[in-house]
């Protein structure tokens, strides 16, 4: 019996120890966990809740920078255009075709690229636009005279090349930014040419020079003046009495070198970029036409467009117009100065009268229906 109560109590101290290990405790007993949970107000003051609001509106500003800065055309298809420019990139119209790269480029988030071609590496003026019209891929935009536009039914943009139409950059400038100006730009894609205008801009006046001793219109009678043979050019140098030669822009250089030609005809900027002077050191500054140029486009290039694409490169050619319009008279100066400065025999015109009167029959012989005659005197008004 004593061996059977030691037993008994032996079992109950091993049982009650049992317990105490696995921390079981009476419900009289206190209990720790209880501490914790009247921490829990104390969790209140944390400042987590109150800075709750603030992180959702933080949330949506930085959701929304982005869509406000990037252009709306930044997501769409990346496409590549190439343009073509017959002159360096350091004349007026080769700085205002870089600008226009850069602004293409910019407003439409990077989704368009502009690959300018210039130099005349892709051909002349003529070439590239019968390339463009046939639409065979080498060239989609292209900075071109817009009296180029004049052998391809261009009838509103062979009143821009007529002599002495502009009295001034302000007139010029004052069509260029006008309603006009659009009518015009339109008329090639509406005519289902292939091509549609862009912008305007202006290059400067345009002048004779010559590798001959001149010292007025007097002199110019019987020369041999390079055309790029369209109809407004060959009956400007008929009526000076002289005779027009047709020549490629790229081989004018050595055409006055040799003596096919003995003169030729350009703006300011682009005679000196062209090194013209090393072989025609002469220049008479007549300014018979105000150098108006166009940006076009090939239709097939503009349908590759998304809307907002489009856009921007809509809007990026009226920036591109402005900055040359604000370039243009301070460039031309700046190069005259330095032709001055080189020894270049530099012609100034006091009385324009005698140019005009020579060549007023070609003026008389294209402005030669009412539509004409109504646009032109559009265009004079503008003064």
């Amino acid at each position: 019996m004593k061996k059977k109560a030691l037993s008994v109590i032996l079992a109950a101290t091993m049982v009650a120890s049992m317990l105490s290990a696995c921390g079981l405790q009476s419900a009289q007993a206190p209990a720790p966990v209880a501490e914790p949970v009247q921490e829990a107000p104390a969790q209140e003051a944390v400042p987590a809740e109150e800075e709750a609001p603030a992180q959702e509106e933080a949330a949506p500003a930085d959701e929304e920078a982005p869509a406000e800065d990037a252009p709306a055309a930044a997501n769409d298809p990346k496409v590549t255009f190439v343009m073509a420019e017959v002159n360096p990139l350091d004349t007026i119209v080769g700085m205002t075709d870089s600008k226009f790269k850069e602004e293409v480029e910019k407003l439409s988030g990077g989704s368009i690229e502009i690959d300018l071609q210039a130099g005349g590496v892709l051909g002349s003026e003529n070439d590239i636009l019968d390339g463009m019209l046939a639409d065979n891929g080498i060239c989609d935009i292209s900075r071109i005279s817009a009296f180029s536009l004049t052998s391809y039914g261009g009838t509103k943009s062979l009143l821009l090349s007529l002599p002495y139409t502009f009295v001034n950059r302000d007139h010029f400038w004052n069509f260029a930014q006008s309603d006009l100006a659009q009518e015009f730009l339109e008329e090639p894609q509406k005519n289902g040419a292939g091509v549609r205008g862009l912008f305007y801009g202006e290059e400067g006046f345009r002048h004779f020079f010559t590798s001959k001793d001149i010292k007025g219109i007097e002199d110019l009678k019987g020369m041999k003046i390079r055309v790029s043979n369209d109809p407004v050019m060959n009956g400007l140098v008929e009526g000076l009495g002289a005779s027009p030669t047709v020549v490629a822009f790229g081989e004018l250089y050595s055409a006055l070198q040799t003596g096919v030609v003995d003169a030729a005809e350009q703006p300011i900027a682009n005679y000196k970029s062209n090194a013209f002077p090393e072989v025609a050191n002469t220049m008479i500054l007549d300014g018979h036409t105000l150098g108006a140029i166009e940006v076009v486009i090939t239709d097939s290039a503009w349908d590759k467009m998304t809307p907002a694409q489009q856009e921007a490169m809509m809007e990026a050619g009226k920036i591109a117009g402005q900055y040359c319009k604000e370039i243009s008279a301070d460039k031309e100066a700046e190069v005259l100065q330095q032709l001055k400065d080189e020894g270049c025999n530099i012609i100034e015109v006091t009385d324009i009268k005698p140019w005009q009167d020579a060549v007023a029959k070609v003026i008389e012989e294209q402005v030669n229906t009412d539509e004409l005659k109504d646009l032109y005197q559009k265009l004079l008004d503008l003064q």
